[in-house]
């Protein structure tokens, strides 16, 4: 980290806690700055401000009291998800105060080379995988994962140095709220409708996307899904180099899916059906992967030797164990139809699904093809069983209900065969019957070793 001291003596705003801010304002307040921190959970059952007035931060909750920014901040520091019609966001504009996000906050006192990664899919397993292939670089620096990832760049920037790498996956709401963070990589794995309640429009939501490479001039690299259509006019709006990677063959790509073979200019690397994470969309985050990674001086022998042993990030397509011939996979992330979707799609084996939980009211009739298609039975729970019950019986497959994931898991592999693919994708939120999708997940995990346990 920079020995900085741009924030000492600075009155700074830290709005909303969670992991970010909390990180934010232990950062700021080592560099010297007069940080107050603001958060609507009430003190009493607030931990996080708790622990930071006893560290001697000034600690304001249980409201964000708009009068609060006349006391003359020179910086405001936001919680990526706290939206800019935030009446304190408001008024801090109308002051002048600059309002960044974290991490912002974070490159602004960093000496390591930045590699940043966003998308509207894929940007944790992307970033996750190339952290691993430049960790594996010899005579190189360590490569730290963080952002949106999970893990605060502004803890991640206090133990990397200039020899190292942050390798940070960022939103498109920390996105907003950037101003001169500069990856000498940035990667775009793709662009679908999101967010768009948050951001207002799809053009709003593409713009922040696109702030990713704002700062980069030539000497550094944007790599973009060149199947996508839309990425050919969005590279105009770069100064850096475009590093396209295609899986369906298009035309100027370097990074390519090639008669079966992940390649970089034109060099096979390995096998794509050798992969341990299974789809065409990991296919698609692994070479925007490989084009970070060769690009960093990555060697082949590295690249092959993550790509063979990478099981999935947690609770997105994670692959669990082999048991009696069946393939355990747990996607709790699945929290709609649409992640669904993709899991579905990820497999030829035949599929015992596990899914249900939150009813939001949504129709889940996309899911049916795929059903049918892929299928063979499916085990039920919580508040949207009877909507996966009724497409089951639309595809003319068996299901059974049960009451939560740990239940299905027998009832899962009772109704698989040798072969199968055994897949918690819920298609719905976690909150009718757990905390959230990783308390979902960890659940259905212990259930397949518990199973298997017995069995062996």
């Amino acid at each position: 980290m920079l020995n900085n001291s741009e924030y000492k003596n600075k009155k700074v705003l830290v709005l909303g806690l969670a992991k970010s801010g909390v990180s934010a304002a232990k950062l700021l307040h080592r560099l010297g700055a007069l940080v107050t921190v603001n958060d609507k959970e009430q003190f009493d059952d607030n931990k996080d401000a708790q622990a930071l007035l006893d560290e001697g931060v000034t600690v304001i909750t249980g409201s964000h009291p708009v009068e609060l920014l006349d006391e003359g901040f020179s910086l405001m520091v936001k919680n990526p998800g706290i939206p800019y019609s935030n009446p304190m966001v408001v008024r801090a504009q109308e002051l002048g105060i600059p309002v960044i996000t974290e991490p912002e906050l974070a490159f602004s006192v960093s000496d390591s080379t930045w590699v940043g990664v966003t998308g509207s899919n894929g940007k944790t397993t992307t970033t996750t995988l190339i952290g691993l292939m430049l960790n594996e670089r010899e005579g190189a620096g360590k490569a730290y994962d963080a952002g949106n990832i999970g893990i605060p760049a502004t803890g991640v920037v206090q133990k990397a140095g200039a020899a190292d790498t942050v390798v940070c996956e960022l939103s498109s709401f920390m996105l907003v709220g950037i101003q001169k963070l500069h990856p000498h990589i940035a990667v775009l794995t793709n662009i679908y409708e999101a967010h768009l309640d948050w951001h207002g429009s799809r053009a709003n939501y593409v713009k922040a996307k696109m702030r990713i490479t704002m700062n980069q001039t030539k000497d550094d690299f944007f790599v973009m899904n060149w199947d996508l259509p839309e990425m050919h006019e969005l590279a105009k709006q770069t100064r850096a180099t475009i590093v396209p990677f295609s899986r369906k063959g298009a035309e100027g790509a370097r990074a390519t899916l090639t008669d079966g073979w992940l390649c970089f200019d034109g060099e096979q690397i390995m096998k794509a059906d050798e992969m341990q994470i299974p789809g065409d969309h990991n296919i698609e985050n692994a070479l925007a992967a490989i084009a970070a990674a060769k690009l960093s001086g990555t060697p082949n022998a590295a690249i092959v030797d993550v790509l063979h042993r990478f099981t999935g990030v947690k609770h997105r397509i994670q692959y669990v164990e082999t048991v009696d011939g069946r393939k355990v996979y747990n996607d709790s992330k699945a929290t709609n139809v649409e992640a669904s979707t993709v899991a579905l799609n990820a497999f030829k084996q035949p599929i015992v699904l596990l899914a249900g939980g939150l009813d939001r009211h949504l129709p889940m009739d996309d899911l049916l093809p795929l059903v049918k298609q892929h299928v063979r039975a499916m085990v039920t729970f919580g508040e949207t069983a009877p909507l996966m019950e009724a497409l089951a019986q639309q595809a003319g497959i068996p299901f059974t209900r049960t009451d939560n994931v740990k239940t299905a898991v027998p009832l899962a592999f009772a109704a698989s065969q040798p072969g199968d693919v055994i897949l918690l994708s819920p298609a719905a939120a976690s909150w009718d019957q757990y905390p959230n999708f990783e308390v979902r997940g960890d659940e259905f995990i212990d259930a397949v070793t518990q199973y298997a346990e017995k069995k062996g």
